[in-house]
């Protein structure tokens, strides 16, 4: 008799290929196996007095705060651990910690999440401007660059720390020869370089991640976009949105709207009331949906706030300002 295949082999088969109507079913699923397997998330859902039973729809669903993963190894079935992502953390935080049990779940993830919205890396110069994550270890987006940049596959592709000014001569080079080129940054270094080394690049994708990291004022997200628009001399600014604790990112095209691949989703809960959810067009809390956290924890409520549009695209409006107060001793253990 052919032994029965484990359901986290199952699931894994369905996630990249989710056809129109079947998210929620496979989120109910990948609930039932958490609850089951992740020790830390089922301690949650238990405090809450949630049982499976009670559990009929992703509305359901508890959310665990981000701040679990700076207080407690996240993880299912008591595995080890590939890979550590971690955040950047400050003096008066913790860091946040992803323990990833199977590192190609995430590369798979960026891989074909990123195929979606703009097609294979192979038809890309890639090139990444993120000083401030590439000066720690650990970084998850610095992973991601790293393979995208291998998949690009041109010998132009690589990552610029602080030499703005070679980084101003390849994209003048790559502009002479007409091949489509794709710059990711954080934000603060994107304005730097939008300041130092002005260009018009009218094809240029010019993608932003978000982030002074306390080098630069904190700007709004016009303001933002209009220095960088000037600098490098495109129409749209296009941005990544994504975190340690996620294995998927929502891209956005221009004008900070997102959407997410099909194995992620967006739900927007009321401010004062975790267990409730607001409408399309009406600000509060991000709760993220993110399948390919198999292994660690699908269903996560964030500090961010934002809204939703009726075809489940986002925006992100800021962040609760006492986000590092909320949640981190919700459960001791």
């Amino acid at each position: 008799m052919k032994p029965e295949e484990p359901i986290d082999n199952l699931l894994r088969k369905k996630l990249f290929s989710i056809g129109p109507g079947e998210f929620e079913s496979l989120a109910l699923e990948v609930f039932r196996f958490q609850y089951s397997h992740c020790d830390i998330y089922n301690q949650w859902c238990r405090q809450l007095g949630v049982r499976l039973s009670m559990v009929k729809k992703p509305e359901d669903i508890p959310f665990l705060p981000v701040e679990f993963f700076r207080t407690h190894k996240v993880i299912t079935l008591k595995q080890e651990a590939q890979v550590v992502f971690s955040s950047s953390g400050t003096t008066s935080s913790m860091t946040s910690m992803h323990w990833v049990a199977d590192k190609s779940l995430y590369e798979e993830s960026y891989t074909k999440g990123f195929g979606l919205f703009y097609g294979k890396p192979s038809e890309y110069a890639i090139l990444a401007l993120l000083p401030s994550y590439l000066e720690r270890s650990g970084s998850s987006l610095v992973h991601m660059a790293e393979g995208l940049i291998r998949q690009s596959g041109r010998p132009e592709s690589g990552f610029y720390l602080d030499n703005l000014a070679s980084l101003h001569q390849t994209l003048l080079m790559l502009r002479e020869k007409g091949i489509p080129t794709l710059l990711i940054g954080v934000t603060f270094a994107l304005l730097d370089m939008a300041a130092a080394y002005p260009i018009r690049f009218p094809e240029l994708i010019v993608m932003e991640t978000g982030g002074m990291k306390g080098r630069r004022r904190e700007m709004v997200r016009s303001e933002v976009h209009e220095q960088l628009m000037e600098g490098f001399g495109v129409k749209t600014i296009h941005s990544e949105y994504g975190m340690t604790e996620l294995l998927s990112q929502a891209y956005s095209k221009g004008g900070g709207v997102f959407e997410c691949p099909p194995w992620m989703r967006v739900m927007i809960r009321e401010m004062n009331d975790p267990f409730s959810y607001v409408g399309e067009g009406r600000s509060g809390g991000i709760n993220i949906i993110d399948l390919a956290n198999l292994y660690s924890c699908s269903f996560i409520a964030v500090q961010d706030i934002g809204k939703t549009m009726p075809d489940g695209r986002f925006e992100v409006l800021g962040r609760f300002d006492n986000s590092q107060l909320r949640g981190c001793n919700l459960m001791v253990g």
